[in-house]
């Protein structure tokens, strides 16, 4: 079982070195964006953003606004930083997305490199996509494959990771309460996304 603080810690001490060990795939996040339905005047809501990877990418797409989520708050402390100067657009929380107060009725929900590290998938799931305006669409991915992530996470991450799940799994319990509109998973990237419905 994921302890929730042990998951503060690990990724605490990762924080400094984040950006450098990132290894980035523009035209997978592209695709990955893309399927998760962002762009122009979207809402979107970032969980384990981490140092904020992913935000560039959400502002270049003319989003109308980024609330930002992330357990440890050393990541929440360097993500600030590095986006100062877009406070009006970009928000930041340090804190547990299942208990925080986020908002509601977001476009677009992203967790990205980040699923295996939550404790209990099936109540993410229901949570996140409680969190959807009608027609959002609640997506999880990574740049890698499945095996890769769980081959990376096989040495010091795996007190903090469940591993990664089979997609199609993954898929039946988006279908629980979202129309599951993508399923990826191959050599190149993972991910699952689902639409919620009026």
């Amino acid at each position: 079982m994921i302890e929730q603080k042990n998951v503060i810690d690990f990724f605490n001490k990762q924080a400094a070195d984040w950006d450098a060990q990132l290894i980035r795939s523009d035209e997978k996040i592209r695709r990955i964006l893309d399927n998760a339905g962002i762009g122009n005047g979207s809402r979107v809501l970032d969980v384990a953003c981490g140092t904020g990877v992913l935000i560039p990418d959400y502002l270049a797409r003319n989003v109308s606004s980024v609330t930002a989520i992330d357990i440890a708050p050393e990541m929440i402390r360097i993500a600030q930083e590095k986006f100062c100067s877009f406070t009006d657009r970009v928000r930041f929380i340090c804190g547990d997305v299942e208990t925080a107060d986020v908002g509601t009725c977001f476009d677009s929900i992203v967790v990205y490199n980040a699923f295996p590290h939550f404790p209990d998938p099936e109540r993410l799931i229901r949570h996140l996509a409680g969190l959807l305006k009608d027609g959002g669409i609640l997506t999880i991915a990574h740049g890698a494959s499945r095996e890769t992530i769980d081959a990376h996470h096989h040495g010091a991450a795996s007190m903090v990771s469940n591993g990664l799940m089979v997609a199609e799994d993954l898929a039946k319990i988006f279908a629980s309460c979202l129309t599951v509109t993508v399923i990826i998973s191959d050599d190149e990237m993972y991910q699952v996304a689902g639409k919620k419905l009026s």
